[in-house]
């Protein structure tokens, strides 16, 4: 009997071995320039999830050492990223910040469970279409919450839903303020044209040095002070972030937040399950390494479980810090542990500075983000492809955009599996077979064709029996003539579920009992398994289940 034992290796302590100065000075520099190019991503998803700077960089913080410390992939960088924006919002809008750290708990607690089950594989079983679809509509819901920002309308109360959002956003089009939109669309230009001439400067930092001074001038020298900062929205941290335990929910106890949170923290955990592993499967593209996708696991579920109490959001790997982080010289996890040094310094040292930036800004990155997590590209592509696959990843998308992740994420699950289920029925074939039989190409013999005698019936089943098709054999069997003896060739049967079983059973039973005889041609070893177990190796008999149908076919002259 084997022992159980939970994969957990983090990366941190092997690549310690052997260490150097050298490689530490390489992984100290992309540290730097890493924790640089946080600084914006941090505050600009603390905000746009409905918390605030301070959580943002606590979270970058925090969870960015855990998952460096503890996490499975050489120069994986973990923080707060755009994918959870909707659904922090979400939960923030129904059962406030206490909920929402009860939520990031449990979906931490799910993911330390997925990593010692060695569930690193998760994403394997999430098709593809579906992440398209709610990374795509994750990206439309970004850029609609950044409106306000962007055309400095000064909406104090903007609705959580999509369309009420927009509706909101034209009743209040008389409101915009042309600074904060030229600062918005002067911070989209640098965001953009900053890699034509530097690739180490990170576009938005230099969007945000540059937008922040020229507010400063304007309000100093032209009088304009129409422009919000986030020091006229938010409080700055002014300190290290305290410990503190979540607040419920008024008037609800735990178990009953609990079983509320339920679904969100699934969600909260599939999604950053999804993430991270994504973007350690791409950084080891890049490296030529392997990461350990269960260690990967535990170290994003404890770095879930343990930012909450400092009051920050979910965090996970991110894929635009991971490849700066690559493309910087990072070797080891030792750059993700320098890259939450210079956030920590960002947070004690330089909270006056972080109130200045300003608020179109900031909605100048976000949008950029969403632009760049939109995947139209990938979309456009995916359009060629079949109808199912279209359909997934739309219904997907628009359920994002207009409900939530929870639900997207929930109904694209069925829908992909229901149209899975649709194609492999297609695929599958039941034809009964008289007088002749063609055997050319099969396998089972050099033969072209051989003649059935007139008391056989043959049913080819070529396919998977479950339940999709186990339906059309009853349905085909009662509507053919009766026969002394019924072959049922499985070669092509790869597996039967029990609602195949049942069918084949009823099939069995009938036969039996009208007198005739029931033979089972090329069934293989994991069928014969499920036969046995369910009793219909006894009944049919050992004797009448048979290697290939000429076996088969002589074995009939036998039991008439």
């Amino acid at each position: 009997m084997s022992r159980f034992s939970i994969d957990f290796r983090p990366k941190l302590f092997s690549t310690l071995k052997g260490y150097n100065f050298a490689t530490f000075s390489k992984d100290f520099m992309a540290g730097i320039i890493v924790g640089i190019v946080a600084i914006p991503l941090a505050i600009a998803f603390g905000i746009a999830s409905g918390v605030g700077p301070t959580e943002g960089l606590v979270t970058a913080i925090i969870a960015g050492l855990l998952i460096s410390v503890f996490g499975g992939s050489k120069v994986q960088i973990g923080g707060p990223t755009g994918a959870f924006i909707v659904i922090i919002y979400g939960i923030i809008q129904q059962f406030g910040l206490g909920g929402l750290a009860i939520a990031t708990i449990m979906a931490g607690v799910m993911l330390v469970l997925m990593g010692i089950f060695k569930l690193g594989s998760v994403i394997k079983f999430m098709p593809y279409p579906i992440i398209v679809g709610f990374t795509g509509g994750i990206a439309i819901t970004i850029f609609s919450t950044q409106m306000n920002d962007l055309f400095g309308m000064g909406i104090e109360d903007v609705p959580a839903n999509f369309i009420d959002k927009w509706i909101c956003y034209f009743n209040n089009i008389g409101n915009i303020d042309w600074w904060s939109f030229a600062v918005g669309i002067l911070s989209i230009l640098i965001i953009v044209y900053t890699p034509k001439f530097s690739k180490k400067i990170p576009g938005s930092l230099l969007a945000i040095v540059i937008m922040t001074l020229l507010c400063w001038v304007l309000e100093r020298f032209a009088g304009v002070t129409s422009i919000a900062t986030i020091g006229d929205l938010y409080t700055l941290p002014s300190g290290l972030p305290e410990w503190r335990l979540p607040a419920l929910p008024e008037g609800e106890t735990i178990f009953s937040t609990m079983q509320q949170l339920l679904p969100v923290a699934f969600t909260i955990a599939m999604l950053g399950a999804i993430e991270s592993l994504l973007s350690a499967m791409v950084a080891d593209g890049v490296i030529g390494d392997k990461h350990n996708s269960n260690t990967e696991l535990i170290g994003q579920g404890i770095a879930n479980i343990v930012v909450p109490f400092f009051g920050g959001i979910p965090a996970t790997g991110a894929i635009a810090r991971t490849m700066a982080n690559i493309n910087n010289g990072g070797k080891t996890p030792v750059a993700g542990v320098v890259h939450t040094v210079v956030l920590l310094c960002v947070l004690l040292l330089l909270g006056g500075l972080v109130g200045a930036i300003p608020m179109p800004c900031l909605a100048g990155v976000l949008i950029m983000v969403s632009y760049n997590m939109s995947g139209w590209r990938t979309i456009r592509s995916m359009c060629r492809q079949s109808r199912s696959d279209i359909t997934v990843l739309f219904t997907t998308l628009l359920l994002t955009v207009i409900f939530d992740l929870t639900i997207a994420i929930e109904i694209g699950l069925v829908l992909a599996v229901v149209l899975f289920m649709r194609r492999i029925m297609e695929n599958t074939s039941i034809s009964v077979l008289k007088d002749e039989l063609d055997l050319h190409n099969d396998g089972e013999a050099d033969d072209e064709k051989i003649t059935i005698p007139e008391f056989v019936e043959v049913y080819e089943i070529d396919g998977p029996f479950f339940f999709g098709v186990a339906t059309k054999f009853e349905e085909m069997a009662r509507t053919r003539t009766s026969a002394a003896v019924r072959i049922i060739r499985m070669r092509k049967v790869s597996f039967i579920d029990a609602t195949g079983l049942h069918n084949l059973e009823i099939f069995v039973d009938a036969s039996v009992d009208n007198g005739r005889k029931i033979i089972l041609s090329g069934v293989n070893e994991n069928v014969y398994r499920s036969l046995e177990r369910s009793g219909l190796v006894e009944k049919i008999g050992k004797e009448n289940i048979l290697d290939n149908i000429h076996v088969a076919l002589n074995r009939s002259f036998d039991v008439v």
